[in-house]
């Protein structure tokens, strides 16, 4: 099998505004397959950069998310993010009735229902933004509130408690070890939350998504789903409904008005607005590293190395998307470019269950902003803009708007 080569040491802290993280540019030009070192857990791991070679190790089934389950994995964040019992670390065939349900949330169909309810809720708070006037801050008046309305509304969560559900969401992604306690306090707290708030479903149900979730029959002999099971899929809704379409929000409308003027212009208009934010989602590195490992379950090639049975294995979304033998010229922005699928959301078993209301979502936004607002333009130059820099995403803090 020859020597495994030296670890590359990777904290993946980068985050000057939304350039590409210059290591994992250079772990990307070593070649498909290179041994890092992560700040956390024990152990190295294979990182996995081309889009074919990703491709190969979120579909194989001899690479396992299930075997990092009790194991101190190699990481980017002190505490795991996701629970043991998540979704998100479950294999086929035990993930599939969990992750059969959480997509019932998220078909095209139900989301192209939504669509009117998401388009109102972006005009209510783009009338605030209005009416506040000129400058405001698009963090505060639409890319927070927006999705946090939208899942908050599809869980039937009470006012009362949202701005609590989204501090507890944004703790689990901290990187910081100083955020090891609050991690885990918040990981307990969104569990025990949405165990009473199923357990307040089963006796009274409603027209909400945890309702249809917990009083649906079992299919194909299969059990229904437990309270503990629903509480675990619950905080992988509210992970996966809010958290990428609130960064993506402000940093589709950054790059729109901080980049090609052509770019802009093809998103003003309606028919190009969805092949432009396609283009933006695949460019924009909403994230910082890599996220959940797999492990290899037998010796298993890719990409020309040989990764022995027990290795981790992490892949880079963010390289793939910048394959050049897959998106020519794939560090500029080209609003023409022909429509091909990009890993932003996700690839395989483990594609990202919200995708399609994250997508509406951020269709709904970009669209009423640019047409609410011909003249939006930045209120600050772009040195003064303030990032997200203790967490796994990549945002603005605050990015005021003038028109």
């Amino acid at each position: 099998m020859g020597l495994t080569p030296p670890a590359v040491r990777c904290r993946f802290e980068f985050s000057d505004r939304l350039d590409f993280d210059p290591v994992l540019a250079d772990l990307a030009a070593r070649g498909p397959v290179t041994r890092i070192r992560l700040p956390y857990g024990s152990g190295e791991a294979w990182l996995v950069t081309t889009f074919d070679a990703v491709r190969q190790v979120t579909t194989d089934h001899r690479f396992s998310r299930a075997a990092v389950v009790g194991r101190d994995y190699p990481r980017m964040t002190p505490e795991p993010i996701v629970s043991p019992e998540s979704v998100n670390v479950m294999d086929p065939p035990a993930s599939t009735r969990l992750r059969h349900a959480a997509t019932q949330a998220f078909t095209k169909e139900r989301v192209a229902l939504m669509r009117p309810a998401i388009d109102r809720v972006v005009e209510g708070l783009l009338d605030e933004m209005e009416e506040h006037g000129s400058p405001a801050d698009l963090v505060t008046h639409l890319s927070d509130p927006l999705p946090q309305h939208i899942i908050c509304e599809l869980l039937a969560v009470p006012p009362k408690d949202r701005n609590e559900l989204l501090l507890l969401t944004r703790h689990l992604l901290v990187t910081t070890l100083d955020g090891r306690a609050a991690a885990a306090r918040a990981k307990a707290r969104l569990r025990s939350y949405f165990a009473s708030l199923i357990a307040e479903r089963r006796r009274t149900p409603g027209d909400d998504v945890l309702t249809a979730l917990a009083t649906a029959p079992a299919e194909d002999g299969t059990a229904p789903l437990s309270d503990d099971e629903l509480a675990v899929l619950a905080v992988t809704l509210i992970l996966s409904g809010n958290d990428t379409a609130t960064c993506q929000i402000s940093n589709l409308t950054y790059t729109l008005l901080t980049g090609p003027a052509s770019l802009l212009e093809a998103a003003r208009r309606p028919a190009d607005l969805p092949r432009v934010i396609d283009e933006l989602l695949r460019f924009i590195p909403f994230r910082k590293g890599v996220g959940i490992p797999r492990v290899a379950l037998e010796d298993v090639e890719v990409a020309g190395t040989l990764i022995p049975a027990g290795d981790y294995v992490h892949v880079s979304y963010l390289t793939a998307n910048r394959d050049p033998d897959v998106f020519p010229a794939p560090d500029s922005l080209d609003a023409d470019r022909p429509r091909h699928a990009h890993m932003t959301f996700g690839w395989g078993g483990h594609h990202c269950v919200a995708a399609p209301l994250a997508t509406a979502q951020l269709h709904s936004a970009v669209g009423g902003l640019l047409a609410r607002f011909p003249g939006l333009r930045p209120a600050v130059p772009a040195d003064e803009l303030r990032w997200d820099t203790r967490t796994i995403r990549r945002f603005p803090l605050a990015l005021p708007l003038a028109w």
